[in-house]
């Protein structure tokens, strides 16, 4: 009798198994939503590191994490990103050292900074440097999976940048913290952005425990390669101290700093 019951539920689980496998909506609605967090494998051969491969499909939705072709080709380019929430009298001080390097840079803003500093991102702007899209209010853009919802983000910080300070936000994002969705990146590409993670970050964030000058400029130089999207945060207080240092040895090592305009 028990084998009797055994076999019929092994039965009913194979159908309900054939039933969802042929159900794709399901499992593609899942897919979609499933939250990812951005990383890249840092080496010391000074090369663009390969995409895992549970990340490859980032290419299908017009997201970058570094120029593949300058990559492949050799060519030394660095794009030198930088996500600002605020300023902190570090910000400025990036600024500056990118004027005396004529180096242009892409800044990934959020409201706060733009309310509180128009002044400062016009300056950015009037610098050569492109203002992009962060978010509203940095939440976590995974756990939002209404397009609508997804969009006022995106929409209302471009809005608040021209109202602000009259200035058209650059059509590319970075998500918050790095987290997305393949359903973010669509929502992102419909909507007319390019999604720009990186190839090159360090733990330079927490303006509580900043690490020192010497180990921030090692790891940044030992880690340059072509193609390098370089992911910084322009409030941190060491990279104010040593981005002048940073850019003087990476163009004595024949690199040179481009727009993300030339990923196009």
């Amino acid at each position: 009798m028990k084998r009797k019951y055994l076999i019929f539920a092994l039965c009913v689980l194979f159908s309900l198994t054939m039933i969802f496998n042929t159900s794709i909506p399901v499992f593609a609605d899942l897919s979609e939503n499933a939250a990812y967090n951005w990383y890249t494998k840092r080496n010391d051969t000074h090369t663009l590191s390969p995409l895992d491969k549970n990340l490859s499909f980032i290419s299908e939705y017009n997201a970058v994490y570094g120029d593949t072709k300058a990559s492949e080709r050799g060519d030394k380019v660095i794009y030198l990103t930088f996500d600002a929430g605020y300023e902190n009298g570090n910000v400025e001080k990036i600024l500056n050292v990118l004027k005396k390097h004529g180096a242009p840079g892409a800044f990934f803003v959020l409201e706060n900074l733009i309310k509180r500093n128009p002044d400062l991102i016009r300056r950015m702007h009037d610098d050569g440097h492109l203002i992009c899209n962060h978010t509203l209010t940095h939440p976590d853009m995974t756990k939002l999976t209404d397009r609508g919802r997804f969009a006022a983000q995106l929409n209302g910080l471009r809005d608040c940048l021209k109202q602000e300070t009259g200035i058209d936000m650059a059509n590319y994002y970075r998500p918050p913290e790095g987290k997305f969705s393949k359903q973010n990146l669509k929502y992102a590409e419909d909507m007319g952005y390019k999604t720009v993670f990186w190839s090159f970050a360090y733990a330079d964030w927490d303006n509580n425990d900043q690490p020192s000058e010497q180990y921030a400029v090692k790891k940044i130089l030992d880690n340059a390669h072509p193609g390098e999207i370089m992911l910084l945060h322009p409030t941190s207080s060491t990279n104010a101290i040593i981005l002048d240092t940073v850019l003087t040895s990476l163009k004595a090592d024949g690199y040179r700093f481009a727009s993300l305009d030339e990923l196009k």
